[in-house]
């Protein structure tokens, strides 16, 4: 089986810093989780863009199985999934292009 290793954006590791302790529990075991199957949690549209609901917030993040890597890109409230999905959707290129750098 695949593993794959996972990366944050910056705008996500900003976005983490702001919750308590007990939500970066739960970051740290979805981190665990995406290693080994980053297609468990809901798709958004497509197979490789996925989200991971935490109480009232969603986590997004894109699989890129060409690099075996999954790319953490954001956090937001429920009120605002369809605003974040859409910016997610605009910066497809831009976040290929990051993730492509870092891992090289």
């Amino acid at each position: 089986m695949k593993s794959y290793k996972v990366y944050k954006s910056l705008k996500f590791k900003k976005q983490k810093e702001d919750f308590p302790t007990r939500f970066k529990k739960h970051f740290n075991k979805l981190e665990e989780q995406l290693r080994i199957n980053p297609y468990v949690n809901k798709p958004l549209g497509k197979k490789w863009f996925r989200e991971n609901k935490l109480k009232s917030y969603r986590i997004y993040y894109l699989i890129y199985e060409d690099l075996e890597a999954v790319y953490l890109v954001a956090i937001s409230k429920k009120k605002d999934q369809q605003k974040t999905i859409n910016t997610i959707k605009l910066l497809l290129k831009k976040y290929r292009q990051e993730i492509e750098k870092i891992i090289t």
